[in-house]
């Protein structure tokens, strides 16, 4: 078995194995998860304290949707679910972008292995070219 042949097997078991991966892949979503203190502007409240932080955190998930910024509220209750969900899609794009790489590299090696092509001589046709359209009318 050929350094060539290996490298080859080698790349497409690797393949093999991204794609069981991806099999695995859960629930996902992407964004990200921002936690937001604020104050609520009563001067007997607690968070008008300098030392304090605010009511808080609410949670929101920020994300990019057609060049738009869209913003949803993420119950407290959800935070871990939805911590877990962009992590699982930052796992899948990590993934398809290895998956690429590996399949670009398979078909590059397999280019490399392919027997070289002759060269074609072109050569032009024996009879003239004859033209497509008529010849305009030279009554002007």
């Amino acid at each position: 078995m050929g350094e060539g042949s290996k490298r080859l097997g080698e790349l497409r078991g690797r393949r093999e194995a991204l794609k069981r991966e991806l099999a695995g892949v859960d629930e996902m979503r992407p964004g990200a998860l921002v936690g937001r203190y604020r104050k609520c502007g009563k001067p007997s409240c607690h968070c008008a304290q300098a030392e304090s932080g605010g009511h808080g955190p609410s949670w929101s998930l920020t994300r990019v949707v057609g060049g738009k910024t869209i913003t949803k509220i993420i119950p407290a209750a959800a935070v871990g679910e939805t911590s877990a969900q962009i992590a699982e899609h930052r796992r899948f794009r990590e993934l398809t972008r290895e998956l690429v790489e590996v399949s670009e590299k398979i078909c590059d090696a397999k280019l490399a292995a392919a027997p070289k092509a002759q060269a074609v001589k072109k050569g032009g046709s024996k009879k003239p070219s004859t033209p497509r359209s008529r010849p305009r009318s030279k009554r002007w």
